[in-house]
């Protein structure tokens, strides 16, 4: 992580990073990731004598290399297919029979309310290669939360079960169905007029926000992209329509007042809270 930070994507807050971890007190904590081409370097050691073949953004650059690659694994020219979640759904391979995730619980920690329902998703729909022939299919989680619901449900396939827990979660804690977001996304190439502009929306919303259906969460720095610097607003509200009113209101007034060059974004229950 380049701010060697840890950042709440809701409020902004922001904390230094722990060198023990704060549940246990271990010292044996650092930041996490397996590439595919680490995996395949490991398992073409492992299987020597497989045919293996990689399916990700590096070997689907050219024109028609993601086809020719499941073309290829669906006429047995392969053995083994690794690849990241473009190869998760929507393939049938009847020769299948097992499947492998890796660091199941990555997906848990992207930064929005819907991590679990993505989780789930992901690996009931991989777990799907597996067993759709003749012969029977396996499925094997890697995970170092074993414990948790959606990895529990979703090594069950327990549709119901799941649903039923995170909609009542959802419910608690105030998040889609029940409750609604809107983020509003200022950037610009001048980082102190972006800054300006957000932090002055952001105080108006905040002094005129008198409706109890809606909360100002927070406005936050969320840091530079393609050379736009960037900053968040985020609300939530119980009334939808209340909720859009307002936020566009405000928004437009701010876009009268902003110097050139300063976009605004409206977005409702964004899929990740960047």
């Amino acid at each position: 992580m380049k701010e060697k930070q840890l950042r709440c994507h809701y409020c902004g807050k922001t904390k230094e990073i722990p060198s023990l971890c704060p549940d246990c007190g271990s010292k044996h904590i650092r930041f996490f990731g397996t590439g595919t081409q680490k995996i395949e370097e490991a398992v073409r050691e492992l299987f020597p004598h497989a045919r293996v073949l990689r399916m990700d953004m590096d070997t689907t650059v050219k024109k028609d290399s993601y086809q020719r690659i499941l073309r290829q694994f669906a006429q047995g020219e392969a053995d083994i297919l690794i690849g990241t979640q473009m190869i998760a759904k929507g393939h049938d391979f009847p020769n299948v029979t097992l499947v492998g995730v890796m660091a199941a619980d990555l997906s848990l920690h992207i930064g929005g309310y819907r991590a679990s329902e993505v989780t789930f998703q992901l690996l009931t729909q991989v777990g799907g290669r597996a067993g759709r022939g003749a012969l029977p299919g396996r499925v094997l989680i890697q995970t170092y939360q074993p414990e948790n619901g959606c990895i529990q449900y979703a090594s069950r396939q327990d549709y119901n079960g799941f649903y039923q827990e995170e909609v009542s979660l959802r419910k608690i804690l105030g998040y889609p169905p029940f409750y609604h977001f809107a983020q509003v996304l200022i950037r610009g190439e001048d980082a102190v007029n972006v800054k300006m502009c957000a932090q002055k929306l952001a105080e108006e919303m905040e002094k005129n926000c008198v409706y109890p259906e809606i909360d100002f969460i927070g406005v936050a720095d969320i840091g530079k992209l393609r050379g736009d610097f960037r900053w968040q607003i985020l609300l939530r509200g119980a009334d939808e329509g209340i909720l859009s009113e307002f936020v566009q209101k405000y928004v437009a007034a701010g876009k009268k007042n902003a110097p050139k060059a300063i976009w605004y974004n409206i977005t409702r229950n964004p899929l990740y809270i960047v």
